[in-house]
């Protein structure tokens, strides 16, 4: 029997929203969407909405919604270059905007953490549309690791992912 994809994908979706950034109250907000994570790597995705437009004449999404995006898709990237759940609080978000949105479109950011040190984590970013050659937007991070005594929400969060991304994978092919 085969597997509807787009059920499936709207399953993954949620399981790695549950564990990524459901706990970020802006994040749900915005309807922002986890595309894909794999390890040090995130895709997100904000699907366009009447109420995310910045000016009603141009119909274009505001900025401080890629801003949000950006800054989440790289703390998610961060979360998956940790071997083990740790708080994080960003300590720098550098953003060029290279163009606007373009109207009615839904935007995607992909982000990668390059390093990780003892306490600070650096990721870029960038937001588009169809084409990460065409950004919307570019950014540059820094992540402090451990920012407090705070237990994390969950133990294992990486493995958790991976492990729900694998099952759902194997789900999709018919293995499981």
């Amino acid at each position: 029997m085969s597997k509807d994809p787009e059920n499936e994908a709207a399953r993954r979706n949620e399981a790695l929203k549950g564990m990524l950034i459901d706990h970020v109250p802006h994040a749900r907000a915005i309807g922002l969407e986890i595309v894909s994570a794999e390890k040090a790597r995130a895709r997100l995705k904000v699907p366009y909405a009447p109420f995310l437009v910045g000016n009603p004449d141009t119909g274009v999404i505001h900025g401080g919604v890629i801003t949000t995006m950006l800054d989440n898709a790289c703390g998610v990237a961060t979360q998956m270059a940790l071997g083990e759940p740790t708080a994080i609080a960003t300590l720098d978000l550098r953003i060029d905007y290279m163009r606007p949105a373009a109207p009615k479109q839904d935007i995607l950011c992909e982000a990668h953490c390059f390093k990780v040190t003892k306490s600070v984590a650096f990721v870029r970013g960038t937001a588009f549309h169809d084409d990460i050659d065409d950004p919307i937007a570019t950014c540059m991070s820094a992540f402090m690791l451990a920012a407090n005594r705070a237990v994390p929400p969950s133990s294992g969060m990486r493995e958790k992912v991976l492990g729900e991304m694998d099952r759902l994978s194997a789900s999709d092919r018919g293995d499981g």
